[in-house]
């Protein structure tokens, strides 16, 4: 059965939490890499910093939704304050580290091919970092690395 290694790519590109976004958008544009794992101290991983994270950085702001039910009341629709904080952290954003998603899924390389392809689909993403049992980082896979598998391998 396939594994997570056998799909990876191993000659991965990092950045560090304080790195300005300038250059790591230039970094991004010259390698043409999705997206980056963020590490830190010890090289253990931090995040993940994507390409949508630059694009949703530069877009406006959504303003939250608002519905006046009385005069005086008014109901803001759930999740809408969330977001525009998120945006507004977005916007903000300085360095990597104010900008990398902390929350990004990871896997490791022992497991299947499987489990990694109903990780992507569950968690609607196109890259997946790679780490090891100290949290360091061993590989990524991004959407296509996965594809170009099931077309050697079907």
């Amino acid at each position: 059965m396939a594994t997570v290694r056998d799909v990876m790519t191993t000659e991965v590109t990092t950045v560090h939490p304080e790195m300005g976004i300038t250059e790591v958008a230039d970094l991004l544009a010259g390698t043409g890499f999705g997206a980056v794992p963020v590490v830190g101290a010890g090289d253990v991983y931090e995040g993940l910093l994507r390409d949508q994270d630059l694009v949703l950085r530069e877009s406006g702001i959504h303003v939250p939704t608002t519905i006046a039910i009385l005069p005086g009341i008014e109901f803001t629709l759930p999740g809408q304050l969330k977001r525009y904080d998120e945006d507004l952290k977005r916007a903000a954003a300085a360095t990597v580290g104010d900008l990398m998603a902390t929350d990004a899924p990871t896997i490791r390389a022992e497991a299947t091919v499987e489990e990694l392809a109903t990780l992507m689909h569950d968690e609607q993403v196109s890259h997946v970092p790679v780490l090891d049992a100290a949290g360091k980082v061993l590989g990524i896979v991004a959407r296509g690395d996965l594809v170009r598998h099931l077309a050697r391998t079907t």
